[in-house]
């Protein structure tokens, strides 16, 4: 049988947001602790991959024969990124040596919007590529496996990327606290949850959509030397226990504590890293201020949570979506740069589109 001339495969994958945060790492891109995510639904980047095979005649013949384009256009720092991840990964898979890839790649949501773009675009790509790998060596892997493969790639690419490959909650990281965990790949949480916890909304107060002074990879790097580090992934597994046994018993009160002093833990480490740690924003505190009255006052189920950034996202049952869209416009919006936030909730995982 004669092989095809292109392959194509084009991949739906959405971001996530952690919960119990991943902040420190190992190795290839191995965590220090285990994480828990929430995946969303809108927030979602699609890539499409065409790869053909190379032509003999390249007159320069690097490792890597790309073309990348981002929402459209050509994205110079973007594609640099790719190309050294795929070349990163061709001892695993030597066919990205002899073909030409062309991706192209977008966003559902603004770069900069306090939501993890890293996370999402890695993990599409992954997808495709563990999907080109099937066709092109013609075996078709079990769905749990081909998924595991593909959290694994997309984990080299970005760690918090490994989480993107599944719907719902997600861990990745081996723990006593949980069978089946791994450091080299993520899992669906498959926990009997209270009904509370099955269909979160998440909304994202965007602060500043500038770019952070701080990286995170370089937030990472800066873990290994910081004295704090060895309580603080202690601290992680503990937090990780006891927010299991909330989601299970439907324990709203102490998901929120864990689920905000995760937020916080991580920016007093931030910012006890480096002076450029310090990414919080004078709204930023306002929005958290406002979160907790309005929890007080009201008694609706919602909390905070933030990435290394100055945006905050609220978590909370779904059910209660119409009083927080409510709150968010009477009490946020003010906080917010030039009044934008982004609506979105917990969703079922990535999408195969061809």
């Amino acid at each position: 049988m004669n092989r095809p001339e292109q392959y194509i495969s084009a991949w739906q994958a959405p971001s996530n947001i952690a919960l119990i945060k991943y902040w420190g790492k190992h190795g290839y891109q191995l965590p220090n602790n285990t994480s828990l995510s929430i995946t969303l639904e809108k927030a979602v980047t699609t890539t499409c991959l065409t790869a053909v095979p190379r032509s003999t005649n390249d007159s320069i013949k690097t490792e890597i024969s790309l073309d990348f384009s981002f929402g459209g256009s050509r994205n110079p720092a973007f594609g640099k990124r790719i190309e050294n991840y795929l070349a990163s990964l061709t001892n695993q898979m030597p066919f990205l040596k002899d073909i030409h890839l062309n991706i192209e790649s977008d966003n559902t949501f603004p770069h900069s919007a306090g939501i993890a773009s890293s996370a999402s675009s890695m993990a599409s790509l992954a997808l495709c590529l563990a999907d080109i790998q099937q066709e092109m060596q013609n075996e078709v892997e079990p769905r749990k496996d081909f998924f595991q493969t593909a959290s694994h790639l997309a984990r080299l690419g970005s760690g918090s990327a490994s989480r993107s490959v599944f719907g719902g909650w997600v861990t990745w990281g081996k723990t006593k606290h949980l069978e089946g965990g791994s450091n080299e790949y993520a899992s669906p949480l498959d926990l009997d949850l209270d009904p509370m916890f099955r269909d979160m909304g998440v909304a994202v107060m965007i602060v500043s959509g500038q770019p952070k002074k701080l990286s995170s990879s370089l937030g990472h790097k800066l873990m290994e030397q910081h004295p704090w580090a060895p309580a603080r992934y202690v601290q992680a597994e503990n937090h990780l226990e006891q927010i299991i046994h909330a989601m299970k018993s439907g324990d709203f009160e102490v998901f929120s504590h864990i689920t905000e002093n995760e937020a916080l833990s991580l920016h007093s480490l931030l910012m006890t890293s480096a002076s450029e740690g310090l990414l919080m924003k004078p709204a930023s505190l306002h929005i958290i201020e406002e979160v907790r009255h309005f929890r007080a006052r009201s008694g609706i189920p919602v909390c905070f949570t933030m990435d290394a950034g100055p945006n905050v996202l609220l978590i909370y049952p779904r059910q209660f979506k119409d009083q927080i869209t409510d709150f968010i416009r009477a009490d946020l919006v003010r906080h917010c740069e030039n009044g934008r936030w982004i609506d979105d909730h917990s969703g079922k995982g990535p999408m195969k589109i061809k």
